[in-house]
């Protein structure tokens, strides 16, 4: 007799069920929306698992055995723990625990972080906020990375991914409000390229469409510094010639932290999309989703918005 668990269709705990409190098959049968011979056979398969007749014959009715009425009192709590086994997930954000990491550039770290950190652990005080510096190539590894929500600069959601758009604007090129190009209301490309560049690989993709433009006008700018943050790169343009191309709405922000100023560029600029972004193994979990709205009300609120608080 092959009692494992592997034998046993769960379905079949749930007509036992019915069958010993009504002890009758037909009533089984209506209870359960089956004929009476699924029941029937259903009932021989139990006999066969267990091992005991289970219901026997007296009269016009059924009789449970000494097993049955073990078996009764200990399904009903059984079953019970199934049912709430494979109930949706109660979610609280006051219960929420654990650790959340968020990746994007040190533009959101320095403007939105701080708001959004202050709005999760007010209404979810138990939990921790872990914050990392967003690179474009971490993208394919995604899947791997103990990553929750990533803001990041691209022209689509990649396939594979879940995301959301938080607005878009286009590049501009800043320098310092004391450059020898401060004042031009408008720019060349010679006159661009007779300066030096700096560079953020932080966060997204924000210049290369300015290499290919060059590429194919035969031309080459001197990147002469290139570092993952925006705060850095702008320190050292607003104190130097170099030059940097960065989104519109940072550019936007930045002019009141530091002596700048922007200018369009003398070419067709692309379009900038920022999305937030997270893998499917987080998309129907209930406090990554109230995570991630969190998220998104706070950069949609903010002054300091991606994308949001300034579009060309």
């Amino acid at each position: 007799m092959n009692h494992s668990l592997s034998s046993l269709n769960l379905n079949l705990l749930v007509t036992l069920q019915v069958l010993l409190r009504c002890c009758h098959v037909s009533q089984a049968a209506n209870e359960l929306n089956i004929t009476q011979s699924a029941v029937s056979k259903q009932l021989a398969q139990l006999r066969e698992c267990f091992d005991d007749p289970l219901l026997v014959r007296e009269g016009n009715t059924l009789l449970m055995t000494p097993r049955a009425k073990t078996l009764l009192a200990e399904l009903d709590v059984l079953l019970g723990q199934i049912q709430h086994f494979i109930e949706p997930m109660e979610f609280s954000p006051s219960k929420l625990t654990g650790t959340y990491t968020l990746a994007s550039s040190d533009y959101v770290a320095q403007f939105l972080l701080p708001e959004i950190v202050s709005e999760l652990v007010d209404k979810a005080p138990n939990l921790a906020i872990n914050y990392q510096l967003w690179s474009p190539e971490k993208l394919e590894l995604l899947a791997e990375l103990d990553v929750e929500l990533v803001s990041t600069m691209l022209p689509d959601v990649p396939a594979g991914l879940h995301g959301q758009l938080m607005g878009s604007d286009q590049p501009c090129c800043v320098m310092s409000a004391h450059h020898p190009l401060a004042e031009n209301a408008s720019l060349t490309l010679p006159e661009l390229l007779g300066f030096p560049f700096a560079s953020v690989s932080g966060g997204g993709d924000k210049d290369s469409f300015f290499d290919k433009e060059l590429s194919s006008l035969g031309l080459k700018r001197n990147v002469q510094f290139n570092v993952p943050f925006f705060t850095s790169a702008l320190t050292t343009v607003a104190s130097s010639e170099m030059l940097l191309i960065i989104p519109e709405h940072i550019a936007v922000t930045m002019t009141s932290f530091f002596d700048v100023v922007y200018k369009p560029l003398p070419m067709k600029a692309p379009t900038y999309k920022y999305w937030l972004i997270w893998h499917p193994k987080y998309h129907t979990d209930p406090s990554h989703r109230w995570f991630r709205e969190q998220v998104m009300g706070v950069i949609r609120s903010s002054s300091f918005s991606i994308g949001y608080s300034y579009k060309s």
